[in-house]
């Protein structure tokens, strides 16, 4: 071989070499994805294979693929792709994110038709951000303190109706009387005290209007979705005549119709009727679920083991002792013991099992293994705080209801950091009602506590996972007799 074929061979091999990495730069900006490691893909059949599973059950689903899995999956749902997070290990970028990266607007759609126009999901960011602003006035400790002085007045008016002893439905009984106070600190007193019936009604038939099916065609014309819009009308027509009623009277009242009416926006701008209408019925869809099932929980486990019953029974003593027959907001705040047998209620039995986002912008998220995954711009991305709040990994045996796993020195839902626990999400979209939440909630356990012993004469309730706020399937019988709790001197 001589020196020119020698150096043919050279010169092929480095033009060799230099075409494979130019290939590669090449198809590192034309094909980005092919180097990034996706999250796995739930294996079903094709089309609408991941919608049968979804329907089935999402947390059943989530359970399984967990554990086959790991912390981060995509399920194929129609022409949508949903990544799950589970743990707080690759949830702080669902909670944290801005509005920007991962927004709530485009996965809630289906609520507009039911809130109306022109409020929270119907409107971008920046107005819904004003919005939630006026929600944060109207919750400030301040008027915290005068919604309690109206929820304990509610309670004690509603069972002061029962008789010395008897027999009845406590998930049917709290349902009604949370309605109740609702249209008293929220709605106003001219709903609670001549319209309560009528409103109360229209409002069943805008609950009944939030079907499964309305999530996907919240405008499919079904009989539910026609008598929904009717209703929604009747409400604006309803809440137009109070709120100019109120405008020109110049009466004030301390609920959360007189915040809204008082509210402006930034530039200046009142809020309208339509306004006021709608943020309204987002405020008591976002509460009354929430709080009537929690309850009703709350009571069942409190009547199922008795050691935390006599936990709780001795704290309401030790209060009345110290204040006597008194409840207001100060007291309410100091039942600790109380406090914590609503939150594992509630840690068991979120009503909001799915929580959704839409990215904007591809990001990655790390899991506590290492591994790190790319999410695409155009996933939905959820995460299901009835999965994530009993993992065993965060809580000790966490199917058991145990209140005082969130008692000083223990605090498992702190053991692992932010985001353990999710029943009321977290970050930049938590619940502005939490406080009110467990406020009226407190209110109704102390007075049931402290005036009537209680018995659980049907099974111990299941859970209702067709509805779509879960809650309580089924009767939750009780058997009452009026007593007065013993306070030993």
């Amino acid at each position: 071989m001589n020196l020119g074929e020698n150096n043919a061979y050279v010169i092929a091999g480095v033009l060799f070499l230099v075409s494979v990495v130019f290939f590669k730069l090449v198809w590192g900006f034309v094909a980005p994805n092919s180097r990034k490691r996706l999250p796995p893909v739930v294996k079903t059949f094709p089309l609408i294979g991941g919608l049968i599973r979804f329907l089935n059950g999402p947390v059943v689903m989530v359970r399984e693929e967990y554990a086959k899995l790991g912390s981060v999956f995509t399920l194929n749902l129609l022409h949508r792709r949903i990544t799950f997070f589970v743990g707080p290990d690759v949830s702080s970028h669902f909670f944290k994110a801005p509005e920007s990266d991962l927004s709530q607007q485009e996965v809630y759609q289906f609520n507009v038709p039911t809130f109306g126009p022109g409020v929270v999901f119907d409107v971008d960011y920046s107005v819904r951000q004003e919005q939630f602003r006026f929600f944060t006035e109207a919750l400030r400790v301040n008027k915290l303190r005068s919604y309690v002085d109206q929820m304990v007045l509610e309670a004690e008016d509603y069972f002061s109706k029962w008789g010395d002893s008897g027999t009845v439905d406590l998930k049917y009984e709290l349902e009604h009387l949370i309605i109740l106070t609702a249209s008293r600190c929220l709605l106003g007193r001219e709903v609670r005290d001549k319209l309560f019936d009528d409103v109360s009604a229209l409002f069943h038939d805008l609950d009944n209007g939030m079907r499964p099916i309305s999530v996907i065609f919240p405008y499919l014309p079904i009989p539910a979705h026609r008598q929904r819009d009717r209703a929604r009308f009747r409400i604006s027509e309803i809440f137009a005549t109070i709120i100019k009623s109120r405008k020109c009277s110049g009466i004030t009242e301390d609920d959360m119709l007189q915040c809204f009416i008082d509210s402006k926006y930034k530039n200046g701008r009142p809020t309208t009727e339509v306004e006021i209408t709608g943020l309204l019925i987002a405020a008591l869809f976002a509460g009354q679920h929430t709080s009537s099932i929690t309850s009703t929980w709350t009571g069942a486990y409190l009547l199922k083991y008795n050691q935390y019953l006599s936990a709780a029974l001795d704290e309401q003593k030790r209060l009345m002792k110290k204040y006597g027959d008194k409840v207001d907001h100060d007291i309410l705040s100091e039942m600790d013991v109380l406090y914590r047998c609503i939150k594992e209620a509630l840690r068991l039995h979120p009503p909001l099992i799915m929580l959704l986002r839409q990215s904007h912008s591809e990001f990655t998220v790390k899991t506590k293994e290492g591994i790190e995954y790319v999410i695409p711009k155009g996933h939905i991305v959820a995460t299901s705080p009835a999965f994530a709040n009993r993992l065993p990994s965060i809580y000790k045996d966490p199917d058991t209801y145990d209140p005082d796993r969130f008692s000083p020195g223990r605090e498992e839902d702190k053991v692992a950091g932010a985001f353990s626990y999710i029943s009321f999400g977290g970050g930049r979209h938590g619940c502005l009602g939490e406080p009110f939440a467990y406020l009226q909630i407190k209110a109704i356990w102390s007075h049931l506590l402290r005036n009537f012993d209680f018995e659980l004469i049907s099974p111990f309730p299941e859970i209702d996972w067709n509805a779509m706020v879960v809650g309580v399937k089924g009767e939750v019988m009780v058997r009452y007799k009026r007593r007065k709790l013993a306070v030993e001197e």
